[in-house]
């Protein structure tokens, strides 16, 4: 091998260079979605760590957090904890527990500024002390998602950015980018905007663990639950983020 070819394989193999016909290879393996026909399309089988993931959907209760839930889960059996930052809704501790998420490792913090929402969520990723960290915004410019990008590649956290769909045509640093929109009989369609690898231009659909009572709530956006506070713990009122 030329030392030129030699020089050009080992800048290939970097994990922050990916080619455009394959995925790339993860430094670190992804977490498991709990979806197999969403890891095979995703670099290093799963969620990425270190990477920001940007959401992106009109609404809530379409099925974003029960996409996640599995994930949750199995941060639970890990013994690391989640975050929630400024959930549109307030928590619902017992769907969340019903879903295998430890109460005692979730976190919620509900910024009064949106400013502080962005602030929040990147001192919890530099931090290293959640294993997830989970951010709704409704505005973000290009220099705060930069930070958020440098926050999450200094750690191992997954970092989950919810935003409305219309940030779709925008540009963005986020590795991962995903827009939802509901499919038939309670599917969530996902759109792969942007991954580490080939484009993916056909949506993928997926049947979502729904709460037991869901189906008899469609005419209403369905019942998931967010997560649990100290000043929540035992509020009779439930979120509709499914």
């Amino acid at each position: 091998m030329s030392a030129l070819a030699k020089d050009l394989s080992e800048v290939l193999a970097r994990p922050d260079i990916w080619r455009g016909d394959r995925l790339v290879d993860a430094p670190i393996p992804g977490v498991p979605s709990g979806f197999a026909s969403l890891d095979a399309h995703l670099s290093g089988g799963g969620w990425p760590r270190g990477a920001l993931i940007e959401v992106l959907l009109d609404g809530v209760g379409l099925g974003e957090l029960s996409l996640l839930l599995p994930t949750l889960a199995r941060i639970k059996e890990e013994g690391g904890w989640t975050l929630l930052v400024a959930p549109p809704h307030e928590p619902h501790a017992p769907a969340w527990a019903a879903a295998g998420v430890d109460l005692a490792r979730l976190a919620v913090v509900s910024p009064v500024r949106p400013a502080d929402t962005l602030w929040a969520m990147e001192q919890a990723l530099l931090s290293g002390a959640p294993e997830a960290v989970l951010s709704w915004a409704e505005q973000i410019d290009p220099r705060q998602l930069r930070r958020l990008q440098v926050a999450a590649a200094d750690g191992s956290a997954l970092a989950f950015l919810f935003r409305p769909a219309r940030a779709a045509q925008e540009s963005s640093v986020a590795p991962l980018r995903l827009r939802l929109s509901s499919g038939h009989e309670g599917a969530l369609t996902i759109h792969i905007l942007k991954r580490r690898g080939p484009p993916l231009h056909a949506p993928l659909h997926l049947i979502l663990p729904r709460p037991a009572r869901w189906r008899s709530h469609e005419s209403s956006a369905p019942l998931a639950g967010v997560g649990v506070s100290a000043s929540a713990a035992g509020s009779p009122r439930r979120s509709v983020v499914a």
